[in-house]
């Protein structure tokens, strides 16, 4: 509970759309569990279609295309509805043509929904003779994609008709890497264009998640001296099993401290795993209040909803 007079950090999480044919049931459950920490926004994410290719007899190839989670928008617009609470979606380059970026805009415009997180999108992590759907005419990088935004709310459609620019434009968010992104050279490239798409636009960054408070730390401090100035959230998840202790670092390129691999050590069951998961969390989130001059916190809950809640009563 915060304290009379001292300001209290902000609370957010982001939630995937279900799963194709799914209902919204289990995305209720999980912001009527954390709704009480009055979260200022709720990330939905967004996810591109694939292309799946299947060796026919003689020697012929089908091909399936795959979206297994639609819906962002109509995910935002009846979380935003029914809870009250800002929703920010997902826009991505990867699997998505301008032209669909354009009307995912009009459509969120029509809604009344001006805050976006602007990324690339992850190349698809896929089985065999799976690729990802990668239209021609399609954002290429971030700042492709801030490029367009910037013009739609400048009044400037794709096809180079134009109208009065918005009213109330949108706003957006980034990615941001506090050990680079995998695809990075090295970490002055990854900053540079972090700092470009600040440049173009970008309110804020929110971080890839990490472990390491002190890669956070060294991260911001870097960003301040290139001259970076919005405000970067800290993106947290906690272990919930125990075979995540080495997924989890493998599949996002985050480092371990010394500290939590003696703990994660230890662990024997899913069950060690998950309380672990909660005392790194909050540990995490005291320091990087204390420590960090950070104005909020962001959870990425996909299977952990219930341990964000047991942070997050012990932070918030």
């Amino acid at each position: 509970m915060s304290q009379i007079g001292v300001k209290r950090p902000s609370f957010s999480f982001e939630i995937l759309p279900p799963l194709k044919g799914a209902g919204l049931d289990r995305l209720r459950s999980v912001v009527e569990m954390l709704r009480e920490f009055n979260p200022s926004y709720i990330n939905i994410t967004t996810h591109s279609s694939e292309y799946k290719y299947t060796e026919l007899p003689g020697g012929l190839m089908r091909r399936t295309v795959l979206r297994r989670r639609p819906g962002t928008v109509a995910v935002a617009a009846a979380l935003q509805y029914e809870y009250g609470i800002q929703v920010v979606p997902h826009i991505l380059c990867q699997g998505f043509t301008r032209e669909e970026t354009e009307y995912v805009l009009l459509d969120l415009q029509f809604l009344g929904m001006t805050h976006v997180l602007a990324l690339r999108g992850d190349k698809a992590r896929v089985p065999h003779l799976t690729k990802p759907d990668q239209p021609a005419d399609s954002n290429l990088h971030a700042t492709d994609l801030i490029a367009q935004i910037n013009d739609f709310n400048a009044g400037r459609f794709i096809d180079g008709s134009e109208r009065e620019p918005l009213a109330v434009p949108f706003t957006f968010g980034v990615a941001c890497y506090p050990e680079k992104h995998e695809e990075a050279p090295n970490r002055e490239t990854d900053l540079a264009y972090f700092k470009q798409k600040v440049e173009l636009g970008a309110k804020y960054g929110v971080t890839q998640l990490f472990y390491d408070n002190e890669a956070y730390f060294n991260f911001t401090q870097r960003a301040q001296a290139a001259g970076i100035n919005v405000p970067i959230i800290p993106g947290l998840k906690p272990f919930t099993k125990i075979s995540q202790l080495t997924t989890i670092p493998k599949t996002f390129h985050c480092s371990l401290p010394e500290a939590l691999v003696s703990e994660a050590a230890k662990c024997k069951t899913d069950d060690d795993a998950r309380s672990l998961g909660i005392e790194w969390g909050i540990y995490q989130a005291r320091e990087l209040l204390s420590k960090g001059n950070v104005s909020g916190l962001h959870f990425y809950s996909m299977g952990a909803a219930e341990s964000i809640r047991e942070i997050a009563r012990a932070i918030f």
